[in-house]
């Protein structure tokens, strides 16, 4: 359709006749006619009209969510950052990945300038957190814990605050192009880290960035475990894949919104969710009941 068509199209929803076709029609054209639908709310006095346009856009742009969050599955979800980034555009649609592939690449330069040849794997934790935790003050959110805000991964970029899984998510992000062997961890109310030391003789650790970093090691994750009277599971040991991260962080969003008393949004969040669910993610979703839904304390 030509930009006269789709505008003479949207004029006619002021038509309570013609207006479920018209819907229908421009649900049809997909998220190209947001900017049509835009410039029309901007020209309109009609409350109603604008309420209207408000929800069409906003039908358009959960649509285009939904469909690139499936293309990122069906892709491998090799690349955490774009998942997350996916998350982000539900409630930010001009969110910019590339700005934050700039940000989490700053993080990594100035990790890189601290590394040296002869640092283990200890130090090497140090001095991220350094740069993390001491340089950018990165820390838990514990005055907000359940703000929809701690699971937008640019937000969190740009507050310096967070929840468990979207700190140790930038964690990861500058870690994982540094070439180091982190990866996630699922804790029932915890997100943490692995760092698996290539040689055979050095023991795997964790990290816990919702208290700095803090290196645990798997003795301290048994305590945990038992604390919470559950029964021991290698779910709570072993990394974690990309797909599991991000359902984690949709299931926090879901629990978020509950909070907030938004439950169509809720509700929204769920249908993303079911794009990265199926039969064989049933045993991630046991460690998941549980979310970071109850504040963790700070070990």
């Amino acid at each position: 359709m030509t930009n006269k068509e789709i505008k003479a199209l949207i004029s006619l929803l002021d038509d309570a006749e013609v207006r479920p076709h018209i819907e229908g029609r421009i649900q049809e054209l997909g998220e190209s006619v947001i900017p049509f639908l835009e410039e029309a709310w901007e020209e309109t006095l009609d409350t109603a009209q604008q309420h209207r346009l408000e929800d069409l856009i906003h039908d358009l742009q959960f649509a285009g969510v939904q469909e690139r969050l499936r293309v990122w599955r069906e892709s491998g979800g090799e690349n955490l950052l774009e998942g997350m980034w996916l998350i982000n555009s539900y409630q930010y649609p001009d969110a910019d990945l590339q700005a934050l592939n700039r940000a989490v690449e700053q993080l990594r330069y100035e990790a890189w300038m601290l590394l040296l040849p002869q640092m283990g794997p200890v130090d090497i934790v140090r001095a991220l957190n350094h740069v993390l935790f001491k340089v950018h003050k990165f820390s838990a959110n514990t005055q907000n814990f359940h703000a929809p805000a701690n699971s937008m991964l640019h937000l969190v970029l740009e507050t310096r605050r967070g929840n468990p899984l979207t700190l140790c998510v930038i964690y990861l992000l500058v870690a994982q192009r540094l070439g180091l062997p982190v990866s996630g961890v699922n804790l029932p109310n915890l997100f943490i880290l692995t760092f698996r030391p290539e040689d055979a003789d050095e023991d795997p650790f964790y990290i816990n960035c919702y208290n700095r970093g803090l290196i645990l090691t798997r003795t301290d994750i048994e305590h945990y475990v038992a604390q919470l009277n559950l029964p021991a599971n290698d779910i709570f040991f072993e990394p974690c894949s990309n797909l599991d991260i991000v359902r984690r962080a949709l299931r926090n969003l879901a629990v978020s919104f509950e909070k907030m008393q938004e439950p169509e949004k809720a509700a929204e969040i769920g249908v993303l969710l079911a794009i990265l669910t199926d039969s064989s993610a049933a045993d991630s979703a046991k460690a998941e009941e549980t979310e970071d839904d109850d504040t963790p304390e700070e070990e």
